[in-house]
């Protein structure tokens, strides 16, 4: 099973608000397969703030750099698409060859176009 006991906010990894827990449980077995934290309402405002303010940075960071890091999330994606589509497929069911070609197939093939379209229209 996957304890995850912090939540991504502001490029770190934190604390959640609350202690409130949210159990992720297989569609096909209902056995449990993680435990994530639930976000409360002040993490939601920090997340929020935090996208606000990385808005300006992102906005003013050149096209290049931009597509750079698409590319690089892309290639992140693609290292993991078997452990995303094996995670996928024990949480709702989809077959595994469905999950690793829709799932985890499609955010890459999508973060690949946008960093190549980018520079054509920024």
């Amino acid at each position: 099973m996957v304890i995850r006991d912090k939540l991504y906010i502001d490029g770190r990894w934190v604390p959640p608000s609350t202690t409130a827990t949210v159990e992720v449980q297989s569609a096909s077995s209902e056995e449990v397969l993680g435990r994530i934290p639930a976000a409360g309402p002040k993490d939601a405002a920090a997340a929020v703030a935090a996208a606000r303010q990385a808005f300006g940075t992102w906005s003013a960071t050149p096209v290049t750099e931009r597509a750079a890091f698409l590319k690089k999330i892309q290639e992140g994606l693609k290292a993991r698409s078997e452990e995303i589509a094996r995670c996928i497929t024990g949480e709702v069911g989809m077959p595994l060859k469905l999950s690793t070609a829709i799932q985890a197939g499609s955010p890459i093939a999508t973060f690949g176009m946008y960093a190549r379209l980018l520079p054509e229209f920024a």
